[in-house]
């Protein structure tokens, strides 16, 4: 009650009480049709207790939150959810020319996504999960057609950390009836502690759910850091990939320990799962003549996946991980495993 939290005088309590009913409240409203859209503005407090309101909604319902925070790392806030971040510029303490124009633009933008929102149809398609990065769209690119021409839609997620996560919470909730998970490279982020970590529940859901999925090692190859890395790692192999993100090579050690957690989380899976192995290289740098091109680490990669693999189906192909034939094949084997051939 209100009176027990003014008595514990306990701010840490008091906000998380105040954000399980805000949350209680909204997804009520939300049930009874009640709203269209949801906008807040505050500093950390109600920034805190407004993003939990809105992460309880669905993704497509209108989300707008005007914070002091929003200049910064919003991940915690956002979460996997569609929120529309603005940042305040000046504090949210009373009306002045600044703050009232920031306001009046925040309106307008619930007003016009809540106005705007169209109830969309559900579709006929069963939905596909897929990862990818930049180092990988040819290859998803390609295997996303083929899933397509079988009937398919594909939801593509960039494997950033956050959209790792996303996926992983997606599957959790039942949106997808197989994954194309070809770009595992957030795995050596949260092994080695680069920027796109997902965190240690990446590549769990689908295994711990029974979803069918095909598993590769795309961008196993590259730790992502900021424009300026450790001086820990100063003497490793380093790629700019654009101004903000340098990319680091990982080494034979580090490849033998992320094939082992994918064959280790792969082999717990309750539903069918193949993983495929790109012999040639994992990502567009890594290859004859490229950058991270590291043939011994490629085999210290494919070598703990072939030792720990268990149950699931490993597919090996003389290709590089972007060459049409690869793509095709792991599509092809999502369809099987989705649909299997009746004896």
């Amino acid at each position: 009650s209100l009176e027990e939290l003014l008595r514990e005088r306990d701010r840490g309590r008091a906000m998380e009480v105040m954000s399980r009913g805000a949350t209680t409240i909204v997804r009520e409203l939300f049930a009874d049709s009640r709203i269209d859209g949801i906008i807040a503005a505050g500093g950390s407090a109600n920034t805190t207790i407004g993003a939990a309101a809105m992460r309880s909604l669905p993704i497509g319902f209108p989300k707008v939150l005007v914070s002091t925070l929003a200049s910064g790392d919003v991940s915690d806030w956002v979460g996997g959810r569609d929120i529309t971040m603005m940042y305040s510029v000046v504090d949210i303490a009373g009306i002045n020319r600044i703050s009232a124009t920031i306001l009046r633009n925040a309106a307008n933008a619930i007003t016009a996504m809540a106005s705007g929102k169209r109830k969309e149809e559900p579709g006929s398609r069963p939905l596909i999960a897929a990862s990818m990065f930049g180092v990988t769209t040819p290859c998803v690119t390609e295997a996303r057609g083929v899933l397509e021409r079988a009937g398919f839609e594909v939801v593509v997620f960039h494997a950033t950390g956050a959209g790792g996560k996303t996926m992983e919470g997606l599957i959790e909730e039942g949106y997808f009836a197989g994954v194309l998970d070809l770009t595992t490279t957030e795995l050596a982020d949260e092994l080695v502690g680069g920027i796109l970590s997902a965190g240690p529940n990446r590549l769990t859901a689908a295994s711990t759910l029974g979803i069918p999925q095909v598993v590769s090692v795309g961008a196993t190859d590259m730790v992502n850091f900021p424009g300026t890395t450790p001086s820990s790692f100063q003497d490793r192999l380093f790629y700019k990939h654009n101004p903000t993100v340098t990319l680091m090579r990982t080494t034979a050690t580090e490849c033998e320990k992320i094939g082992g957690e994918i064959a280790a989380k792969v082999a717990a899976a309750k539903g069918p799962a193949a993983i495929f192995l790109p012999l040639e290289g994992v990502s567009a740098i890594d290859k004859a003549g490229e950058t991270f091109d590291d043939p011994a680490a490629r085999e210290a990669l494919f070598e703990a996946i072939r030792a720990g693999h268990g149950s699931s189906e490993l597919i090996e192909l003389p290709c590089h991980i972007n060459d049409p034939e690869c793509a095709q094949a792991a599509a092809r084997k999502l369809v099987e495993l989705i649909h299997p051939a009746t004896p």
